[in-house]
């Protein structure tokens, strides 16, 4: 699952990550190459709940090799656009695909350990998606300078066919048991719920920065501090080494701090009190600081990932665990499209100030609204909320 969401993110940072070259080559506009990503986060959005209920009902191994296939496709289809809606339309597969990462990472985490360990396996399934990150534009810029763009995305596309051949092998019996629903009907994502927006606003809105920094800080390094492609290659991977610490760190703080009969508002309320310095990247102009405080996004963005699904793991019944996984990275998609028609205006009109600012604040009001949510569902001496209506 680790190698999943690795592919995942590699899948989807490559556009990103050769942005500038795409965007001169094609004549994409900012705004234009927004619009494609908040084609992506759309039906990313509406991929993880419904990936996270079909991994449920139908098991992780029938499941990851059918999305993980309409990921291949929809990642080399990306070789043979030149415009806004040949783009936006390959997107907006791949999204759909790899809403089935994150879900399915959880769900693993959740079936194979105990509760004290069980943070800590979500950190290394969902990291796979920072490593990804990471890796891309130290792989993808070397291929994309040397054979052109659209070479990258063959790469990526055979990428996920070997991911296949191994899932085919590994996900099945011994290693992985024949599944078998605890239900005979599939569990969807209840609007009506209390604990379906404590997950929204603590997920949607405090993990934000993955996604401004993963799509916008290319754009940003090469407008406003003027580094090439190639430089880009050599420093977009420091941002997102916080992205691969915070898993580890935060999943690590929550298995010894957040158990089912406590409300962890003390450390929802830190994060988003240490979440605030990113709105300073481009108080200087120094790349040094902008990179470090990239970093520091990242990193405490992660805190708002594991700590969400720790509680939503101890609010949902353990049949939909994966539920939980998609309700979170399905608003946090949800949030990041909204966003995104924004933020490509505003890179075109260097308001890059508003957009850093407007991102660190994001995480607060997710706070908040948890914060306010929480309370009657921690009230105490309350029944326990999975045995009760929502």
């Amino acid at each position: 699952m680790m190698l999943a969401n690795l592919l995942s993110y590699v899948d989807r940072q490559v556009l990103a990550v050769l942005s500038p070259t795409i965007l001169r080559e094609t004549g994409l506009t900012a705004e234009a190459y927004a619009r494609a990503l908040a084609a992506f986060s759309i039906l990313y959005m509406i991929g993880n709940p419904l990936w996270g209920s079909l991994l449920d009902f139908i098991g992780l191994r029938k499941g990851m090799f059918a999305a993980v296939s309409l990921r291949a496709v929809a990642s080399t289809a990306h070789a043979w656009m030149s415009g806004f809606w040949g783009f936006a339309a390959a997107r907006s597969v791949l999204g759909f695909g790899e809403g089935s990462a994150f879900p399915g990472a959880l769900k693993a985490a959740a079936e194979s350990l105990p509760p004290g360990r069980q943070s800590r396996g979500t950190a290394i399934g969902y990291s796979g998606a920072s490593l990804g990150a990471i890796l891309t534009p130290l792989m993808i810029t070397p291929v994309a300078l040397r054979f052109g763009w659209r070479s990258a995305f063959l790469v990526t596309g055979a990428m996920s066919v070997c991911w296949l051949i191994l899932w085919a092998v590994i996900g099945r019996p011994p290693f992985m048991a024949d599944y078998k629903s605890e239900s005979m009907k599939i569990a969807w994502p209840d609007f009506r719920e209390r604990r379906l927006w404590l997950v929204v606003s603590s997920f949607g809105l405090g993990a934000v920065a993955l996604g401004v920094v993963s799509y916008f800080s290319p754009l940003y390094l090469n407008r406003a501090l003027g580094l090439s492609q190639k430089q880009l290659g050599e420093v977009l991977w420091i941002p997102l080494v916080g992205w691969e610490a915070g898993y580890y760190f935060w999943g690590w703080i929550a298995d010894l701090y957040v158990t089912a009969d406590k409300r962890p508002a003390g450390l929802f309320c830190l994060l988003a009190v240490l979440a605030l310095p990113s709105a300073f990247i481009t108080a200087t102009g120094s790349l040094t600081i902008a990179l470090a405080l990239m970093f520091w996004a990242t990193f405490i963005a992660d805190g708002f990932v594991v700590l969400s699904l720790r509680v939503g793991s101890h609010l949902y019944p353990r049949g939909q665990t994966a539920l939980v996984g998609g309700i979170g990275s399905g608003s946090w998609s949800a949030v990041l499209a909204g966003v995104q028609f924004v933020y490509g205006t505003w890179v075109d009109r260097q308001w890059y100030s508003a957009m850093w600012i407007s991102m660190a604040l994001l995480p607060m009001c997710g706070t908040l609204i948890w914060l306010w949510l929480s309370r009657p569902v921690y009230a105490p001496k309350r029944p326990a909320l999975e045995n009760q209506p929502a």
